[in-house]
């Protein structure tokens, strides 16, 4: 059974704030708790998808993390052999010395020759670890991307049907599904680089700590107000796009509107363009409107507090330069730049490690929508372990027992106190104008749903004790909007029993009872055709009666011990009509059948017909029967003969 939809999460992920002091550390203990929850939960997906990603990423954080030091180290004692040169060069050279003279004096009497090929070296080394390193985040990036849209696609296919009738499934499946391109990748990244920042700002705070210890301290906490705001606008920024993930849903519908290939024709005829265009602008404005507001907000702290770290650091590096100067026993010029670039070291990395542990943050919230997606679970589930299981290639009884159903977050029964009995071995056709509840009860036959109130028997048990697996086997259903699969013509038919695997003469056979013989014949390669223009430029694009056989040819493909057919024959003539039903005797034979059709005419040879009105049986009996009846069904099938033979008669 399915109540209200679950509440919607508030602005703190389901944490709500202290209201007073005394819970103002439980409510931090619960969001760190949180955050690392989240935190080691990416690592595990990344695990997932592949332990190399996490090693190789270690090992460029240290490769990272040291290396500035030490290409500092490099560029000061090069200047240090530089002023040495000169000073060499000043005192040794002759007065109109060419340039090969000086060079020689220059390499003669310093190191910058062995320094130079270090450096050489150095920079080599660090551009082509660098570059592979990037390809193999990109690399990586989309292994894990992938791996991540597996889960969410495996997840989904064992969510139960009526998820898909909640907005709220949608917005978990679109925010998910929006997440996973990139953000596992970029919070992995961005924590080994926090870390790679981490070990060269301790390098170097170990550097400058000879010139003053306290220089570091004050520029790690000049960056502290930065590292604030990020963390307040990152979740500010979170719970906006949580929040307007409708808006995001509704220009994707107006968008894939403007491009699908089955709508576009009405779009245009009836020249509705311009409204979905319309439509689409003013979504975008109002959520365009809050997010602007945000990113303005936040740059204009950041500006403020720039403008005060500017101003601390420029102090500081006029302190540095201050103390080489005082004291030029000690320190040599290549010192000062040593120094200076360690501070302008410590600036960057303190402005780095910021950033990543804001992006590091804001990705695990963001993540929770994977979580919140994973940690759906079906209800469709057998009622009772063991499940018991289904007795096949017999035909079966079915029996609905005061059944009222009504859909996920609505309080409007379908159906209201359905009680019928399809017996074993019998055709039964559901009759009813639009909207009685016809295709409902199907959904409910094949437990796509579980009634609201009532049971469903099979062969005497509650249907939900059966394993929902072998459950759904026993079933060879067509629906209304029957699938259009983008494959060649024998995998649209062949998937009528994918177990069975793909056989050339069953797919003629099959082909050939529903009729659909007759065209694919005619296609210029037959049964390996390509459907739907959408991957393949030769594809071909079927009628929708054409379709609508291939769908019937998936039924007898099929190995069922029910049939159920919700409209099969809607969009074929009522001539075709009647050859397949003629055929579908023939399937059905010892089977238990369920037909939904609106042409009478396939009614008549039924075993029973059930005629419904807003969601409830009125009537019940043969075609015989009910027409002695005079009731709906006689009101139904004479209107309906009159009509046809108006038609004839008209033309």
């Amino acid at each position: 059974m399915y109540g209200p939809p679950p509440p919607r999460r508030d602005q703190n992920d389901g944490i709500p704030k202290p209201k007073s002091f005394k819970e103002v550390f439980p409510y931090i203990f619960k969001v760190i708790k949180g955050f690392f929850s989240r935190y080691f939960y990416i690592f595990k997906l990344v695990w997932e998808a592949s332990p190399l990603i996490l090693i190789v990423m270690m090992l460029a954080t240290i490769f990272n993390g040291t290396f500035p030091v030490i290409g500092a180290k490099i560029a000061s004692e090069l200047i240090n052999e530089i002023v040495d040169a000169y000073n060499n060069a000043s005192n040794l050279m002759k007065p109109g010395a060419g340039m090969w003279e000086i060079i020689q004096i220059v390499f003669r009497d310093t190191h910058i020759d062995d320094i130079i090929i270090i450096e050489l070296i150095y920079l080599i080394l660090k551009s082509i670890i660098n570059n592979c390193y990037n390809a193999f985040v990109n690399i990586s990036g989309e292994k894990v991307a992938n791996h991540i849209k597996v889960k969410i696609i495996t997840k989904a296919k064992t969510i139960d049907i009526a998820q898909f009738d909640r907005p709220e499934f949608y917005e978990k499946f679109e925010n998910a599904s929006r997440e996973a391109t990139f953000r596992p990748i970029q919070i992995i990244s961005s924590t080994f680089t926090m870390l790679s920042n981490l070990i060269s700002m301790i390098s170097f705070i170990v550097v400058l700590a000879v010139l003053n210890p306290w220089a570091p301290i004050i520029v790690i906490v000049i960056s502290l107000p930065a590292a604030i705001i990020r963390f307040i606008y990152g979740r500010k920024n979170f719970l906006y796009m949580r929040r307007r993930s409708k808006d995001r849903r509704q220009m994707e519908y107006y968008s894939q509107i403007m491009t699908n290939k089955d709508i576009s024709k009405e779009v245009r005829l009836f020249n509705l363009s311009d409204t979905f265009i319309g439509k689409f602008k003013a979504t975008f404005k109002k959520y365009f409107k809050g997010l602007k507001s945000l990113i303005v907000r936040e740059n204009a702290w950041h500006i403020v507090i720039s403008i005060a770290t500017a101003l601390v650091n420029a102090a500081l590096f006029l302190y540095v330069a201050a103390r080489v100067i005082e004291d030029p026993q000690r320190f040599t010029v290549g010192d000062y730049s040593f120094y200076a670039s360690s501070l302008s070291s410590i600036i960057t990395c303190v402005g780095a490690i910021v950033a990543s542990t804001a992006t590091v943050y804001q990705g695990t919230l963001f993540i929770d929508n994977v979580i919140e997606f994973n940690k759906l679970q079906p209800q469709i589930v057998p009622l009772e372990m063991p499940a018991l299981d289904v007795k096949r290639h017999i035909a079966h009884t079915i029996e609905f027992k005061n059944v009222s159903f009504s859909y996920p977050g609505t309080d409007k029964l379908v159906l209201k106190n359905v009680s019928f009995t399809l017996d074993k071995g019998t055709t039964t056709v559901l009759v009813g104008l639009n909207g009685a509840g016809k295709t409902t009860i199907i959904k409910l036959l094949t437990r796509l749903y579980d009634p609201t109130d009532g049971v469903i028997l099979l062969d005497g048990e509650d249907i939900r004790k059966y394993d929902t697996t072998q459950l759904y086997k026993m079933f060879g259903t067509i629906f209304q909007d029957f699938g259009r699969y983008a494959v060649s013509v024998e995998e649209n038919i062949y998937y009528g029993d994918i177990e069975k695997g793909l056989n050339e003469e069953d797919v003629i056979s099959a082909a050939t009872k529903s009729g659909a013989s007759d065209y694919i014949e005619k296609l210029d390669d037959k049964y390996k055709t390509k459907l739907i223009r959408f991957f393949d430029e030769d594809a071909t694009d079927l009628s929708i009666g054409q379709w609508q056989k291939l769908s019937v040819a998936r039924a007898f493909y099929s190995d069922s011990d029910i049939l159920i057919l919700d409209e099969p024959t809607a969009s074929l003539d009522a001539l075709a009509e009647q050859q397949i039903f003629k055929q579908f005797e023939e399937l059905t034979e010892n089977k238990t059948s369920v037909f939904v059709s609106h042409r009478l005419s396939s009614a008549t040879t039924a075993d029973k017909i059930i005629v419904l009105e807003y969601g409830q049986i009125i009537e019940e009996g043969s075609h015989k029967a009910l027409m002695e009846a005079k009731g709906k069904y006689y009101e139904l099938f004479t209107t309906q003969a009159k009509r046809y033979i108006d038609n004839s008669q008209a033309k």
